[in-house]
């Protein structure tokens, strides 16, 4: 018998799902505190939590039998998911459990904010029959763009249509086959912005999207259009929000979501056109019970033939090939980052080739590597485990290949991204075999340290420009580490690939930018 511990309150349908199968005994106990759970988690094959109860390091270490953890949600920061890998314990999750309750409360949403109904209903129950004063705006015929093309965004574009809506979409990670095949038109972030009544986010919240709707893009919406956020509060700059809103030019914002959460003291919630909910997006019973009986039926298909479905952290490899591979695997991670800044159209192929001694490494796994560094700028749950599936969603086709000798390198890692009708490679080695180095970008060779900050620009060979742009970066005390130059032969053209202390401000960056010389500058951090 393999001991299930529910540690978690999850749907009464998951608990007796996993008391049906053979060879599982259950034993749930809520609101565990550490020692306690330390106890009964010894002899554990496999916990189930939702939010409430901490997985720590010091609970795994208790944990002498366990194998999986399943998390009946999607956030997995109270797990330590990094031991449980130690540990060889696999961490499972289900993202896609709350998606169309989401994607209902955007709509419940867009409704509220386009018909007055909350404010209609205070001013009823105040004894007050106001009908003039709560004019409202017809859904049918007007423009919803939505920023984020996944699980999420696509239902809701599949709702807003039946509402007779015209949907536009923004996904830099979303091939135009798949906007295409389902009958969205894709735009560029800033087209989108000015086009639309209704603007809805359903992106992740990272280093690249937060403050994605800043001032500037949230004074370029449409006079008299309507912002909704059920993604992360950390999206939108709250002080512009509040200013646009007072200002009338924004007709109004429907908010499940918060940069602080509770808000407590936040200017939007005294405004008579925001509608407020505190962080619903998951909180139906549908959408919990359909985490429950999910992990539910994860844990079991783990627990009785090590079927990985969702797994956060699973190895792919043997142990021993593991510890060869791994270097190779923070090699391709770091080239997909970095090929992901430098491309900015969607991608419809990566291929990933293997020369030398790499090439008798383990092929599928440092090209899902590489794949997730490509992706996890835009999707952060991207893992060893779905970054295939994302892709396939996504419509990028995936090509591998093992190749011959490298004529100047013991191994190599080479990642071309096809997009458009252009493409765009990235090529790496590993420096006594453990050190990650760039080593080409396009037709540029440049032997460069793939890590921490990175900062590039394209460039013509001159005299002056590395003056200029060291100039600009001590004016903001950004430090240099490192500087690395390369050039393609007999032409004017270079590349720079700069170690900076920090990642710079986006003003500091288009400065950069309009230095004479550069054509284009990016930056990464790995």
């Amino acid at each position: 018998m393999k001991k299930v511990l529910v540690a978690d309150t999850i749907a009464a349908a998951g608990v007796e799902f996993l008391r049906q199968q053979p060879g599982l005994e259950i034993e749930c106990h809520n609101g565990l505190a550490e020692a306690d759970l330390c106890r009964r988690i010894a002899d554990a094959h496999a916990v189930i939590v939702r939010s409430a109860t901490t997985i720590t390091a010091t609970a795994l270490e208790a944990a002498r039998s366990l194998q999986v953890i399943g998390r009946a949600g999607i956030g997995v920061d109270n797990i330590d998911v990094a031991r449980a890998t130690e540990c060889g314990i696999v961490v499972l999750n289900t993202p896609d459990a709350n998606a169309t309750t989401t994607a209902e409360l955007t709509l419940a949403h867009i409704l509220s904010l386009s018909r007055c109904l909350p404010q209609a209903d205070r001013s009823l129950r105040a004894g007050e029959w106001q009908r003039s004063r709560f004019m409202g705006a017809e859904l049918a015929g007007k423009t919803l763009g939505i920023v984020g093309y996944g699980t999420i965004g696509r239902i809701v574009a599949e709702m807003a249509r039946s509402l007779r809506m015209r949907v536009i979409a923004h996904d830099p990670f979303v091939t135009p086959e798949v906007f295409e095949a389902d009958g969205i038109e894709s735009m560029g972030l800033d087209e989108l912005v000015a086009s639309v009544d209704y603007l809805t986010l359903h992106c992740p919240l990272n280093s690249k999207t937060r403050g994605l709707l800043g001032a500037a893009r949230l004074r370029a919406m449409k006079r008299g259009a309507r912002l909704i956020n059920c993604a992360r509060g950390g999206l939108v700059d709250e002080r512009a929000l509040h200013e646009l809103l007072v200002s009338g030019h924004l007709a109004g914002a429907a908010l499940d979501v918060f940069e602080q959460e509770p808000p407590t003291g936040s200017r939007l919630l005294q405004l008579d056109n925001v509608v407020a909910t505190p962080h619903l997006g998951a909180s139906t019973h549908e959408a919990q019970e359909a985490a429950g009986r999910e992990i539910a039926r994860q844990v079991a298909a783990y627990l009785h033939d090590g079927e990985p479905i969702n797994a956060i952290n699973l190895p792919q490899v043997s142990a021993e090939e593991r510890v060869k591979l791994r270097p190779y695997l923070t090699l391709a991670l770091r080239l997909g980052k970095l090929l992901a800044a430098l491309v900015s159209a969607p991608i419809r192929q990566l291929e990933v080739s293997l020369y030398g001694d790499a090439a008798a490494r383990d092929l599928r796994s440092i090209t899902t590597e590489a794949l997730i560094g490509v992706l996890s700028g835009n999707m952060s749950d991207t893992n060893r485990v779905n970054a295939r599936h994302f892709a396939a969603r996504h419509g990028i086709a995936i090509v591998e290949a093992r190749c011959g000798e490298h004529p100047d390198y013991p191994a190599t890692v080479v990642v071309k991204a096809r997009h458009g009708d252009s493409s765009t490679v990235v090529e790496g080695t590993l420096l006594e075999r453990r050190h990650p180095r760039l080593i080409r970008v396009g037709d540029y060779e440049i032997e460069a340290v793939l890590e921490g900050n990175l900062l590039l620009t394209r460039h013509r060979d001159q005299p002056g420009v590395i003056a200029a742009i060291s100039t600009l970066l001590a004016q903001e005390r950004i430090n240099i580490s490192r500087m690395q130059l390369g050039i393609v032969s007999g032409s004017d053209k270079a590349v720079a690939v700069i170690g900076i202390s920090t990642l710079l401000e986006q003003e500091l960056l288009h400065a950069i930018g309009r230095i004479p010389a550069i054509s284009r500058v990016t930056q990464v951090s790995l």
